[in-house]
């Protein structure tokens, strides 16, 4: 039976992976730093993501496969290559937050730099920032090498993007779905809503995961849906999963970034979009559902903080429904044709 070892696997990328090699007959180890519910079939081990000795122990000797959905930084890295010594492939959620453009740029400095000016599409070949203690990107590319450098098996480094699917913590989509049970009847939408922020759905990760293992993936991989929708698309295409419909809004272009009004969890002055080597077979519109289903049966307006506390972690408020009136209200506000 082949084993598999999944640190941090009590996340929405660590669950949906787990559930998926269990269903294939895999033996499955989640560990995390504590108890959680897990998938029916698997083990828990109780570990840090830095604790070696705990991760060993979790380990327990051989696995044919080490995947790590919490490997943020070099200090990560490094305890998942010396726990993994005995594994036979690791493989490294990391993010397209890594590439930067000709300036230097990347997505996580952007509020403090500017925005990116990306060549796009992006490519697994594209210009990344130096590694570095500094950001979330400069540390995950910190990751990135160090687990290259120190491993003793071969490495898979998955860089998805805009992540959707069930069980999220920092569920965009949450952003149309409240203002659709909330009723709102307009729903502003910066940059025109012609932003475009490449997605990934969860089951995309999943696969590129398999494939890793199976030896069908170069060394690093971004992964993508089959395409990138405007935020006006991602919309459209909830309001019709939901059965719900409101209007939406394409305000002006903006010279800020974040932008002041319409800002929303997609908002991209300028579009960032990957050509992956795992590329899913499925668009955005027909993988979305799940996520969609899950927000609409487990998180509502007395809830949604505690469900999604990476999404509530957003500076400033999402849900200023007031800013999202004066916004529509303005006079080169237009209305998007859907």
């Amino acid at each position: 039976m082949a084993k598999a070892v999944i640190v941090g696997g009590t996340g929405q990328i660590g669950l949906a992976l787990a559930r998926d090699l269990v269903r294939d007959g895999w033996s499955v180890t989640i560990a995390s730093r504590s108890v959680s519910d897990i998938p029916p079939g698997c083990r828990h081990a109780i570990a840090d993501a830095r604790d070696v000795a705990a991760l060993r122990a979790g380990i327990g000797g051989e696995c044919d496969l080490l995947v790590s959905c919490v490997a943020f930084d070099a200090a990560d890295a490094a305890a998942l290559a010396d726990a993994g010594r005995d594994a036979r492939h690791i493989v490294a959620i990391s993010s397209i937050s890594v590439y930067r453009d000709a300036e230097g740029r990347t997505l996580d400095e952007a509020p403090r730099c500017g925005f990116p000016d990306f060549v796009n599409p992006l490519t697994e070949d594209s210009p990344t920032i130096a590694p570095g203690d500094t950001s979330y990107s400069t540390r995950k590319i910190a990751m990135e090498r160090t687990l290259f450098d120190q491993a003793a098996c071969p490495v898979t480094i998955l860089r998805p993007g805009a992540i959707h699917g069930p069980d999220s913590k920092g569920a965009r989509e949450w952003w149309f779905v409240k203002r659709l049970l909330d009723r709102r009847a307009t729903i502003p939408l910066a940059y025109g809503g012609r932003s475009r922020f490449q997605t990934t759905s969860v089951a995309a990760i999943v696969d590129a995961v398999r494939r890793a293992a199976a030896g069908d993936l170069a060394a690093i991989a971004n992964v993508s849906d089959a395409d990138c929708p405007s935020v006006a698309e991602i919309g459209q295409t909830i309001m019709e999963i939901m059965g719900m419909k409101a209007e939406l809004i394409g305000l002006a272009d903006s010279i800020s970034y974040p932008p002041a009004l319409g800002r929303n969890p997609w908002s991209l002055p300028r579009p960032m979009i990957c050509s992956a080597l795992a590329t899913a077979p499925t668009t955005y519109r027909q993988s979305v559902g799940p996520a969609i289903d899950w927000l609409v049966r487990n998180v509502d307006n007395d809830n949604w903080r505690e469900r999604l506390p990476h999404l509530a972690a957003y500076p400033g408020s999402l849900f200023d429904y007031d800013a999202d009136d004066r916004a529509a209200r303005l006079p080169d506000a237009v209305a998007i044709a859907g």
